[in-house]
């Protein structure tokens, strides 16, 4: 008697399945598309781009290019896998022709990126109505992150260029509305940028937040309901004057650089005003104390700053800096909150933490790299890295609960967007069959029903 040597069973593999649907999980992505109404508004809206007698929609295309980055694509090319299933995606275009559409695009200037980013907030308001108590301004707040990410170049791409960490590429700026504990986050900003741009540049930064500020309903482009954050990039006169100018009155909670007058202040501080520094959850945080700066330290910065300076023991291995003090590691930022104890504000801008969490994601959806050559093609592919990452953000705000909500990209597409499928056509209808066995069509198929039951957009 022969016996099987290895762990795996031995399957015969043949081509030439005509009903099995690869990708099927994808139509979680088409279903929140729809409801959303991004394919008939960014149709609308790329309209003037479009040749007479073209086969292809130019917004559909495009949709499309953000559809398979979403399902874990990092190329143009790679929208072959929804061309190969037009069951579930439609009729799809060309590699040539979507390579005619960008270039097309990219010749446009900004005429075209304005009329994308203008769909895409006019769909986010609408989302966030459908998510109600789930959207990230169901407290009447709106929180933007602002941070930079470090784009590797492989070859030579116009305005790459030596960056600080000694690499070669891009540095752009990207700002993320931040979901809360509950939730992810959705990109509102991308700002590309040469590889040598500076982190503390504060044109930049007003520049991101101007872009940010016009993804967001009309009620947050302005007041105190709508927070940005950044680390000690942001920290510049010019940038906090800006957000705190008079008429704009946004509320602002960014990173301090520890200079040698916030030094001097720091060691100043009595025992007594060392407030402990609390964790999420509410307890105290272990070895973190938190108090705040007052006196000449502010001179010369907006009338309502407020400068809070947190000092921790280092963990066990880190080195100290020159800018720490007494054996522990000192970090600074301003806000012009009030009301807040001290311990609350350092929290609150602590969090700001997860914006790395959506940098991740974005590298993980399309922001490996950028695949095009000229800066003005690659705008174009941020803003597709953005829908796709958009559509990443409002799946499950609208469809998924508890655990799943939390999941990133790379899980999403590990567990429902792969998912097979098998098609059936019986009478006028197409069904799309999920695996039985599969331990996540369950997530699926409740996803999908509660897609269904919202409205569908005007």
């Amino acid at each position: 008697m022969k016996k099987r040597i290895g762990s795996y069973p031995r399957v015969r593999v043949e081509g030439g399945g005509r009903t099995v649907v690869s990708q099927a999980g994808g139509v979680l992505l088409v279903e929140a598309v729809r409801k959303a109404g991004l394919d008939t508004a960014i149709s609308a809206a790329l309209t003037p781009w479009r040749k007479p007698r073209a086969v292809h929609d130019p917004g559909k295309t495009l949709l499309d290019v953000a559809l398979a980055v979403a399902l874990g694509g990092d190329c143009l090319a790679d929208v072959g896998m929804l061309r190969a299933e037009p069951a579930v995606f439609g009729p799809t275009a060309s590699d040539p022709t979507v390579s005619r559409l960008i270039n097309t695009l990219a010749s446009s200037g900004d005429r075209a990126l304005q009329a994308i980013r203008s769909t895409r907030a006019e769909v986010r308001r609408h989302v966030w109505q459908l998510a109600d108590r789930e959207a990230p301004d169901a407290d009447g707040t709106v929180t933007v992150d602002l941070d930079g990410v470090l784009v590797i170049a492989h070859s030579d791409k116009e305005d790459a260029a030596p960056t600080w960490k000694r690499t070669y590429g891009h540095h752009p700026l990207m700002g993320f509305v931040d979901h809360g504990p509950g939730g992810t986050g959705e990109p509102v900003a991308a700002l590309l940028r040469p590889g040598n741009a500076g982190s503390n540049t504060a044109t930049d930064h007003i520049t991101a937040t101007q872009l940010a500020l016009a993804q967001l309903p009309k009620e947050y482009r302005r007041g105190r309901q709508t927070l940005i954050r950044t680390d000690s990039a942001g920290g510049t006169h010019d940038f906090v004057a800006w957000l705190a100018q008079r008429g704009r009155w946004l509320s602002y909670s960014v990173g301090m650089v520890i200079t040698d007058a916030i030094h001097q202040h720091v060691l100043k501080v009595p025992a007594s005003a060392w407030t402990p520094a609390a964790e999420a959850d509410g307890e105290i945080r272990d070895g973190a104390w938190v108090a705040e700066l007052t006196g000449d330290v502010l001179d010369g910065w907006p009338k309502d700053i407020r400068l809070i300076v947190r000092k921790e023991r280092p963990h066990p291995g880190a080195q100290l800096r020159l800018t720490d003090a007494d054996g522990m590691r000192l970090t600074c930022f301003a806000t012009n909150t009030v009301g807040w104890p001290i311990a609350e504000l350092e929290l609150r801008h602590r969090l700001r933490a997860r914006a790395e969490d959506r940098i991740r994601a974005a590298r993980a959806t399309g922001l490996r790299n950028l695949p095009l050559h000229h800066t003005t093609q690659n705008k174009v592919w941020l803003e597709i890295v953005q829908i796709a990452l958009d559509l990443l953000a409002w799946t499950p705000m609208l469809a998924l609960t508890g655990e799943a909500r939390l999941w990133e990209p790379r899980r999403l597409r590990l567990r429902l967007f792969r998912a097979a499928g098998q098609l059936v056509t019986t009478g006028r209808r197409r069904i799309l069959r999920l695996a039985r066995h599969c331990p996540w069509t369950s997530h699926i198929t409740a996803a999908l029903d509660r897609l269904t039951v919202l409205p569908d957009p005007d």
